[in-house]
C-alpha cells in the first residue's frame, strides 16, 4: 500500500536551513493526489492572476477566466464597480457566458436563457412559474472576491480571503519604481509543458544557475556573477546588471534587453514579471494535470506605435526561444522525477534561495489544508441529521 498523503507532505522538513535544506521531495510532482490537494490548498485559496485591468477598463466589459477548475467571469459594472463570479448558472450548472471577453448588458445563459445583470442579479427565468419557494433575490450568480493591483486583475476563490494588498506584501513597494503603468500591452503567447507546474516555477527561481548552460543567448548580456536574489513575503527577486556591449553578446539579446538592470519577480505561487527598460513580460504558470502545465505570457512595451511593432517582434522573439530551451529542460527533469533513483536534491545557498522560500510556503499551505481535512472529519460525526422539508 501506497504512502499516505499527510506521510507525503510530512517528508519535506520546511524547518531546515537552506545550507540544509533538501528539495520538496520527487512524489509532490508525480502524485495525483499532490494536484488535488494543490488545487484547494494553493489555487483555491491564493490571489490569483486572472486578466488585465484595460480588459475590463469600461462598463460592460467582461472576460472569463478558469481558476482552480473553477471557471469564473470577471465584469466592470455600470456603477464603475468591478466585480467577479462564478461563471456558473444557477439552474442546471452551465456556463453563463462562453466568450473570452467582450462587453454585454447582461449575461444570458445559453441552456435556459436564465438572464443575469452584469451586477450578478437574476434577471430573467422562463417558463418558471409556479415553482414553490424560490427566492430569485437570492440565486444571481455567486460572487468572487476581485482586486486589482499595478495592470493586473486577480481573484480569490476564497470568500474569506484577506486582502490583495496584505497578499502582495512588499512586492508592490519594490515594483512601484518600474512605472508599469507606462508599458502598454502587445500580445499574449500560452505553452503548454509536460511537466509539472512546479517544476517550471522551481526552474525560474534558481537564481540563474541554469542560464550559462542552457541560455546562451540571455547569458550573454547578464553578468552571471553580479547575480542577486532576495526572499521577502510572499515573493522572490531576482537581479542582475545588463551588459550589452560586450563583443561576446548576442545580437538580438542586445537589441532587445535594454537598460542597466533586469529584474525577476516571483509571487507565490505562480506569477512571475520580467522587466527590463520598456519591457515587462508575465508569465502566469496554471496546472493542467499532474504532468502537465499551462504558461500564459503576456508581453508589454513602452511603444505599441507602428514604428515600434518591429523591435517588439524582436523581443518576443527572444523570449520565445528562450521559452523552448526552458521547455525541454523541465519536460526532462519531469521524466527524471518519475525515476527510482531520485528522491530530492539538495540546493545551492549561493542561487537557491527562492527555490527554497517557494517550497516552504508550498509546505505550510499543504500541511494547513491537511489539518482543515483532519478537522472536518473529527467532526463529522457529532451532527445530527436536518429533517426534512415540508412539500410546497
Amino acid at each position: 500500500m501506497g504512502k499516505k498523503l499527510s506521510d507525503i507532505v510530512a517528508g519535506y522538513n520546511a524547518n531546515s536551513h537552506l545550507a540544509e535544506a533538501h528539495t520538496i521531495p520527487s512524489s509532490w510532482y508525480v502524485d495525483t493526489r499532490m494536484a488535488e490537494l494543490e488545487n484547494d490548498a494553493v489555487f483555491g485559496r491564493s490571489w490569483q492572476a486572472v486578466g488585465r485591468a484595460s480588459q475590463v477598463a469600461e462598463s460592460g466589459q467582461f472576460f472569463t477566466a478558469e481558476v482552480a477548475g473553477e471557471r469564473i467571469v470577471v465584469v466592470r459594472g455600470p456603477d464603475r464597480e468591478l466585480r467577479a463570479f462564478y461563471n456558473v448558472c444557477r439552474h442546471h450548472a452551465a456556463a453563463v457566458v462562453t466568450e473570452a471577453e467582450g462587453r454585454a448588458a447582461n449575461f444570458r445563459c445559453p441552456y435556459h436563457g436564465w438572464t443575469y445583470g452584469i451586477d450578478g442579479t437574476l434577471k430573467g427565468t422562463p417558463d418558471f412559474d409556479g415553482v414553490c419557494d424560490f427566492d430569485r433575490s437570492k440565486n444571481g450568480l455567486a460572487p468572487v472576491p476581485v482586486a486589482t493591483w499595478e495592470k493586473f486583475v486577480f481573484v480569490n476563490l476564497d470568500a474569506n480571503a484577506g486582502s490583495l494588498e496584505d497578499f502582495l506584501g512588499g512586492l508592490m513597494k519594490r515594483v512601484a519604481p518600474l512605472r508599469l503603468a507606462s508599458l502598454r500591452f502587445f500580445e499574449r503567447r500560452s505553452y503548454e509543458l509536460n511537466c509539472n507546474w512546479k517544476v517550471y516555477v522551481d526552474n525560474f527561481l534558481d537564481g540563474g544557475y541554469h542560464v550559462p548552460y542552457l541560455h546562451k543567448g540571455l547569458n550573454s548580456v547578464l553578468d552571471y556573477a553580479n547575480y542577486t536574489i532576495e526572499n521577502e513575503d510572499r515573493f522572490c527577486l531576482q537581479s542582475s546588471p545588463v551588459e550589452t556591449s560586450s563583443a561576446n553578446a548576442d545580437a538580438d539579446a542586445a537589441a532587445t534587453r535594454q537598460g542597466n538592470r533586469a529584474f525577476y519577480f516571483w509571487q507565490y505561487p505562480n506569477f512571475m514579471l520580467n522587466w527590463y527598460e520598456g519591457y515587462l513580460d508575465t508569465n502566469l504558470v496554471q496546472p493542467v494535470s499532474i504532468d502537465r502545465c499551462r504558461v500564459i505570457f503576456d508581453f508589454y512595451f513602452a511603444g505599441t506605435g507602428d514604428t515600434a511593432k518591429e523591435y517588439n517582434q524582436q523581443s518576443v522573439a527572444v523570449s520565445h526561444r528562450v521559452q523552448e530551451e526552458d521547455t525541454g529542460i523541465c519536460e526532462a527533469v519531469q521524466r527524471g522525477l518519475h525515476s527510482r533513483a531520485y528522491a530530492a536534491g539538495r540546493l545551492s545557498v549561493r542561487r537557491e534561495a527562492g527555490e527554497h522560500l517557494f517550497h516552504r510556503l508550498l509546505h505550510a499551505d499543504l500541511k494547513a489544508a491537511l489539518a482543515r481535512t483532519a478537522n472536518l472529519s473529527e467532526q463529522s460525526g457529532t451532527g445530527t441529521e436536518s429533517s426534512a422539508k415540508e412539500e410546497c
